[in-house]
């Protein structure tokens, strides 16, 4: 079923039917009243929105904007410009196991993230920030109030494809917080301050086809989907921010790995047979004050929030900073 956010179908009740919003939440009250127990608020809207004449929802084909995308949706065909790569994670429950990756995709009306499950997650090793994707017979979900495109098996993501050419609304930052004001599970949060500890880094065993963890066996390494393979190495880095709050361990996988460091895969993959040559590069971030875009997480085994980063700025504007401070 689609559904469109209680929001929206009012302001197409007040634009369409040119009825004032203090006015239609009334009338939005009184059904749900009339029907107690038996419909949601959206659903109330609805029923006000027919009452007046005014189709909430209209069938949309084809190439769709960001804006026009539904939870519900099925067979949805979008383009978008790739704004932040995420890892891939394998899973394993009850019923299945799997592997899962997703990307932020954003277009001259919003941005929306792409969910990419099973042999789909693989796309997200060949795409970087700036690649424009386009996406085939995706379906849309909610996940925490957010609407998410879902791609599996009979869908496609064609990257960088002749012919398409994306403008990407400017991007707002995620909400900024002090490290003392975090919580657990906190999403799309800014955080500035200044590196106080850098760690080593540390390498791990992936499968070059998939970028799944390889585990060691008699052949070498084993990857549950290849079978034996040669592996390729992925890593990890750890850091203290310090922000005149408090401070945090702050965690950085593959790509944001390279942007705080300011190397490419090459050059840090360099490290795991010269480690000894880290110790210039953590001496030189020492100090160093970053913007960093993430989520907060709590580490289970030490008991202790800890920030997934998502998104590194190594040179943040004083510009930026100067008025944010003005406007508060």
């Amino acid at each position: 079923m689609i559904k469109i956010p209680y929001e929206e179908i009012v302001l197409k009740i007040n634009e369409k039917a040119n009825i004032p919003v203090s006015e239609i939440e009334e009338r939005v009250e009184k059904k749900l009243k009339q029907l107690s127990g038996l419909i949601s608020r959206e659903g109330a809207a609805h029923i006000v929105a027919n009452e007046v004449g005014v189709k909430v929802f209209e069938p949309l084909s084809g190439k769709l904007q960001i804006k026009n995308i539904l939870t519900g949706m099925r067979d949805v065909e979008t383009v978008g410009k790739v704004l932040q790569v995420y890892e891939i994670k394998e899973f394993s429950n009850e019923t299945r196991s799997g592997k899962v990756a997703s990307i932020v995709i954003g277009d001259e009306t919003g941005t929306i993230r792409v969910v990419m499950w099973g042999a789909q997650a693989d796309n997200a090793l060949k795409l970087e920030q700036g690649s424009t994707v386009k996406v085939i017979g995706a379906y849309v979900r909610e996940n925490n109030g957010r609407k998410e495109i879902h791609l599996n098996d009979r869908s496609q993501l064609l990257i960088n494809p002749k012919g398409e050419n994306v403008e990407v609304l400017a991007q707002k930052t995620g909400n900024r917080k002090e490290i003392k004001e975090l919580t657990q599970n906190d999403n799309d949060i800014e955080l500035l301050g200044t590196i106080v500890q850098i760690f080593d880094l540390r390498f791990y065993e992936v499968c070059p086809k998939c970028g799944k963890r390889a585990k060691p066996s008699i052949d070498l390494f084993e990857c549950s989907e290849h079978g034996n393979v040669m592996p390729a190495y992925a890593y990890v880095l750890n850091s203290v921010l310090d922000d005149g709050t408090e401070t945090i361990r702050c965690v950085f996988f593959r790509n944001q790995v390279e942007r705080l460091l300011n190397l490419n895969q090459e050059q840090v993959l360099k490290f795991r047979n010269e480690p000894a040559e880290f110790e210039a590069v953590k001496n030189e971030l020492l100090g160093t004050i970053v913007k960093l875009n993430g989520r907060a997480n709590n580490n289970s085994m030490f008991n202790r929030l800890e920030f997934v980063v998502q998104q590194v700025d190594i040179k943040p504007s004083p510009e930026e900073e100067i008025k944010r401070m003005q406007s508060n």
